[in-house]
């Protein structure tokens, strides 16, 4: 399993070697965009609209827009010292609490935490003291030049890193357009809908549940393949000459520079005078 980072996190004197690895993967069915009329991938360039060229990866700086079209140039060296500073500090258990009091509103992406050298016991100490005390651990980390919220919890025998957003990140909920009122509902429509519910009320089993739509795509593209109704791109043929005319043409230049005196002349025959005939 791939490690994105490596560091440290403490709580209390305690500190823990760590390595961190994506816990979940993205299966999305990635689809290219091609030429309808050669079938070639689309390329997508980035270009100045003033100079109206393409810009290269040397020529483009990163800021921050204060206002519209105003901005703040941030270099790369000082945007880099800054990430340095901060990735360089371990990452700090601030607080304990219990998972109940997190929405899940707040939660973004998960993380397996594995023990680095040196780490073993220390991480087998955090692990069961939050088992023991059923609560969690509220952590800060830098991840992709981000400072983030996590939450650390156990999942299956290993440590489980949860990012999670800061309140100032999630919007209000009185800013959702439409919200109906407090609506009159009869006891017997509440019913209806409560023994609806009792119905379908399940245990979570999350190996029921597939991406039915990746599937029927999948399922298509793989019947295409086999029906080999498929299109290849058209390459481009690569620029050639007509080595002849080159060949010909550089031969004559060089002829063409070549001092007077070099220069092949073509040797006119005279024809040979005829002797007179003797008397």
């Amino acid at each position: 399993m791939h490690t994105m980072w490596k560091g440290s996190i403490s709580f209390g004197l305690v500190n823990i070697p760590i390595k961190l690895h994506a816990a979940t993967e993205d299966k999305d069915i990635s689809l290219r965009t091609l030429h309808k009329e050669c079938h070639s991938p689309i390329k997508y360039e980035k270009v100045c609209p003033i100079c109206d060229k393409e810009v290269g990866k040397d020529d483009i700086v990163r800021a921050y827009e204060y206002t519209k079209g105003k901005f703040v140039v941030l270099p790369d060296e000082e945007l880099e010292k800054l990430k340095k500073e901060n990735e360089d500090k371990a990452v700090e258990i601030i607080d304990f609490v219990k998972i109940e009091e997190i929405d899940p509103i707040y939660f973004n992406r998960s993380y397996y935490m594995s023990p680095n050298e040196g780490g073993v016991k220390a991480y087998a100490l955090l692990r069961k003291a939050l088992e023991t005390s059923g609560k969690v651990g509220l952590a800060k980390i830098i991840i992709r030049s981000k400072e983030q919220l996590a939450v650390i919890r156990v999942l299956e025998n290993t440590l489980l890193m949860e990012t999670i957003h800061y309140p100032d990140e999630v919007r209000s909920t009185v800013d959702v357009p439409n919200i109906p009122a407090e609506e009159q509902v009869t006891k017997k429509e509440l019913d209806t809908a409560i023994l609806l519910i009792d119905q379908l009320t399940t245990d979570f089993d999350p190996d029921k549940y597939h991406d039915e739509y990746r599937t029927a795509l999948m399922n298509l593209i793989e019947s295409k393949k086999s029906g080999q109704k498929t299109v290849t791109s058209k390459m481009k043929a690569p620029q050639t000459s007509n080595v002849t005319d080159l060949m010909a043409a550089l031969q004559a230049s060089i002829d063409k520079t070549k001092p007077e005196g070099t220069r092949q002349k073509k040797t006119v025959r005279k024809r040979a005078t005829p002797k007179k005939m003797q008397a």
